[in-house]
């Protein structure tokens, strides 16, 4: 890989993961360089420090508000009310017990519990999609390898949720992300001013559609 000495040139090789690769493939890479960052053992020390509750939430949200500026631009911390629930359960014991699946039944805890959290981190205007004008490159490179990441690697629940409008993004520590037909992300068109290979189709041609995500 060619030496990366600014900005322009990490959106220039963000492009080029996407060319011949499909959008599980993209994601997976981004996945590969995250995990080569760091130890081996790292998620499993991440859950040990920071088990699924409100302080783990609030103090990663708090975190990622300082560490990721030079990446994605102005960040603010705020507090908002969060689904949580059984979906946490769902999501952050997987790696303990295997496959697991929410079933309706008689209970009496909502399986979309709700709760107010410092744990919202407000990108005010998202500068690696302000730099590539690609709705693809932002879903698959950034929201679908970060979210999966600290939900089913660590353990901890996240849902990243970009604004398409104006370029704003909530990463939303303590919420899970919602299945892939059911998020607006995956039903943006593309951006027909910036994106060099727009389309006319409903949703940008390089995002996963859910029966390539089975």
């Amino acid at each position: 890989m060619e030496h990366i000495s600014g900005y322009d040139d990490f959106v220039t090789v963000s492009k080029e993961i996407m060319k011949g690769r499909s959008p599980l493939e993209q994601q997976m890479l981004v996945r590969q360089v995250l995990f080569s960052l760091m130890p081996d053992n790292m998620p499993q020390v991440f859950r040990k420090i920071f088990p699924p509750n409100q302080s783990s939430h609030e103090i990663n949200a708090f975190i990622a508000s300082l560490g990721f500026k030079w990446l994605v631009g102005e960040m603010e911390l705020k507090k908002d009310t969060l689904k949580s629930g059984l979906w946490l359960q769902v999501f952050g014991f997987k790696w303990l017990v295997g496959e697991m699946e929410l079933r309706k039944d008689s209970l009496k805890v909502s399986p979309t519990e709700q709760r107010e959290q410092r744990s919202v981190v407000l990108i005010k205007k998202c500068r690696y999609l302000e730099a590539s004008g690609c709705v693809g490159l932002c879903t698959n490179l950034c929201k679908i390898p970060t979210q999966s990441f600290f939900t089913d690697d660590c353990g901890l629940a996240l849902n990243m949720v970009p604004n398409f409008e104006d370029l704003s993004c909530e990463m939303r520590f303590g919420e899970p992300p919602p299945p892939i037909e059911e998020d607006d992300a995956f039903k943006q068109p593309c951006f027909q001013f910036t994106c060099p290979t727009s389309s006319n189709l409903p949703a940008c041609p390089k995002l996963a559609s859910p029966a390539s995500d089975n």
